[in-house]
Order: structure tokens, then sequence, then C-alpha cells
């Protein structure tokens, strides 16, 4: 009798983990953390990540053009070195996000909050800054003198004015 018990109960944890492990590999597949995104090295260009979670997410070196990344939570995410040419990146919370030397021609920033992020040898040509949030960004001197000459706006959602966070004369 002791040896059935013994193998009932090897049995009975064997049993449980396999079927936790299956639970967890089942869940993991409807519920894949956003900070796990790779997404580096990529031509996702016309890409669509409207209103997703993309919370530490990396897009290194990726080209976005054209994408649309509109009302996203994109906090800590990693753009560096991306082409965000004529990206939606309206109402996109983007704090503390890593968008060194990324192409954001012609992208349209409204009301996005960038407070915190990197922004060092970021290119802004034609960019549509109306409303964005730029408290605490890290930007050249430069970049800042000529996002001075088109803020305007306040941001919908931190009620900042978009030339007092640039520090425009």
């Amino acid at each position: 009798m002791d040896i059935k018990i013994k193998h009932l109960r090897s049995f009975t944890v064997t049993g449980f983990s396999i079927l936790i492990v299956t639970i967890i590999a089942t869940l993991s597949l409807f519920v894949m953390p956003a900070w796990s995104a790779d997404y580096n090295k990529q031509v996702l260009t016309d890409a669509d990540f409207t209103n997703q979670d993309l919370t530490n997410a990396s897009f290194d070196h990726t080209n976005l053009r054209d994408s649309d990344f509109s009302f996203s939570k994109a906090t800590g995410v990693r753009f560096f070195g991306a082409n965000l040419a004529n990206a939606n990146l309206e109402g996109t919370d983007l704090r503390y996000a890593s968008l060194e030397s990324t192409r954001l021609t012609r992208a349209n920033l409204t009301n996005a909050n960038l407070e915190g992020a990197y922004l060092t040898n970021a290119l802004f040509k034609g960019a549509t800054i109306t409303g964005a949030d730029f408290t605490d960004a890290l930007l050249s001197p430069t970049t800042e003198r000529e996002l001075c000459e088109i803020a305007s706006g306040t941001n919908s959602t931190t009620g900042r004015n978009t030339k007092d966070t640039l520090y425009c004369p």
C-alpha cells in the first residue's frame, strides 16, 4: 500500500505541475506583456498601433514611416534611430521614451506627452507640435530653438503650454 501512495503522491504533484505550466503557457498567448515586444530593425510602414499599450517596447532602427501611434501609451519605449517620418503620434503618451536620432519629419505630435523623453539628434523638420508637452525632455539647444519657432497650443492632458515646456523666450 505504501508503494501506491508514493506513486499517487508523485502523480498528483507532477499532474498539478503540468496543469499549472499549461495554464501559464495558455494565458501568455493572450496576455503577452507589452514590455517584451521587440520590433527592432523591421520595416513596419503604415502600421497601426492606435490606442495600444506599448509600454517599454523597442523599435530601434525600425522603419515606421506613415505609421499610426495615435492615443497609444508608449512610456519608456525605445525608438532609437527609427524612421517616424509622417507618423501620427497625436495624443500619444511618450513619457521617458528614447527617441535619439529619430526621424520625426512631418510627424504629427499634436497633444503628445514627451515629458522626460530623450530627443537628442531627432529631426523635426515639418513636424506638427501643437499642444505637445516637452517638459524635462532632453533636446539640443538648436532643436529647442527650431521648435520654439513653431510651438503653439496647450496640451489637453497635462494642461501645459508647449512654448513653456520648451522654455521659449
